[in-house]
């Protein structure tokens, strides 16, 4: 079964094709960064005129890469949800509309399967059950995923996600958009144990995230000193050090509580180099086995979308002759396929 993958959730637009004997073929992916970096943030409205001028010659970009006519496609994945509802709605109508020229099935995928579906596109892919930490800027979880379809949520955060607190720590810091990578950067010039900020929710049990705190934590520390670059580059340190604690400590609890030996890490923060050396770390001292994504496939695209696709498909999953766009859809809603495997 081959599968074209569509991803327009936010502010990449992207496209893939995979193929269940071969495996990924091709992926093309736009980003909007520069476009959105002016106003220092997405802009819905201009990602998603954005998304129309870019979709079509994307597609055309994968299926050539991937040798592929549309005749050799068995159906078309999309990403439904969640996101940015005018972002979605483009790719939903261009995916159900080539499928239903084609004479396809099309399928409405959850962005969040899909990213924690993605390590299974590397050579080394983790078998079921795993432990998940997806953490992204728009969402931070802790995930025992036992099948495809079958997730149990055990932590999630209360307030901002991980890469929307970076994002605004970034801001306030005069960085520009966007803010993670900015911040991660700055952060190796600082010079740890300059400022102190907590280390949100360790303080008590469970597994759920809170860092709008932290980020107001920054704000008091900063609002009477002159920030100038050391400053800010200590500032940047402190604070990407209090999130990589606070979430490796709670992987470390979600582990222990759960018995699990895998750790999957998915979503844009995953490659941040600081986590990934302090989870190494976690692996090493608590025998688990710590697995990405490649990096360029930790942030939004269309290949974890694909192949997400050709799983629910291959599992006789179908949707009907409508458009899917949900801004909101809780991953623990989802359910396995008719004939999961």
């Amino acid at each position: 079964m081959r599968v074209l993958g569509i991803e327009t959730s936010c502010d990449e637009t992207a496209a893939a094709v995979y193929d269940g004997t071969v495996g990924l073929l091709s992926h093309a992916l736009h980003s909007q960064v520069q476009m959105h970096a002016e106003y220092g943030g997405v802009v819905p409205e201009l990602a998603s005129r954005d998304h129309v001028r870019r979709l079509l010659p994307l597609i055309q970009t994968a299926l050539a890469d991937a040798h592929t006519q549309p005749e050799q496609l068995d159906g078309v994945a999309y990403t439904a949800g969640p996101g940015l509802v005018g972002a979605l709605l483009v790719g939903g109508a261009v995916a159900r509309s080539l499928a239903f020229a084609w004479g396809r099935p099309a399928l409405g995928v959850h962005h969040l399967e899909g990213h924690l579906l993605a390590p299974m596109l590397e050579a080394t892919p983790p078998e079921f059950p795993f432990l998940a930490l997806l953490v992204s800027g728009g969402h931070t979880l802790l995930a025992v995923v036992r099948g495809l379809g079958e997730y149990e949520i055990i932590g999630s955060s209360l307030d901002d996600a991980a890469g929307e607190a970076f994002d605004k720590t970034a801001k306030l810091l005069g960085l520009p958009y966007p803010g993670g990578p900015a911040l991660a950067a700055l952060a190796r010039s600082g010079r740890a144990g300059k400022f102190q900020f907590p280390r949100p929710m360790l303080d008590r049990p469970g597994l759920d995230f809170s860092f709008s705190g932290l980020k107001t934590a920054v704000v008091v520390a900063t609002r009477d000193l002159k920030l100038d670059e050391q400053t800010r580059a200590d500032v940047a340190c402190e604070f990407q050090q209090a999130v990589v604690e606070t979430l490796v400590a709670k992987c470390a609890r979600a582990a222990t509580q759960t018995g699990m030996k895998t750790l999957v890490i998915a979503g844009g923060v995953g490659a941040n180099q600081a986590l990934r050396t302090e989870l190494g770390a976690l692996g090493r001292r608590a025998g688990l086995q710590i697995l990405y994504p490649r990096p360029e496939f930790c942030t939004d695209n269309a290949a974890m979308i694909a192949y997400a696709g050709y799983r629910r498909l291959a599992g006789g999953e179908h949707d009907e002759l409508k458009i899917r766009a949900s801004a909101r859809w809780p991953l623990d809603t989802l359910r396995p396929p008719p004939h999961s495997s």
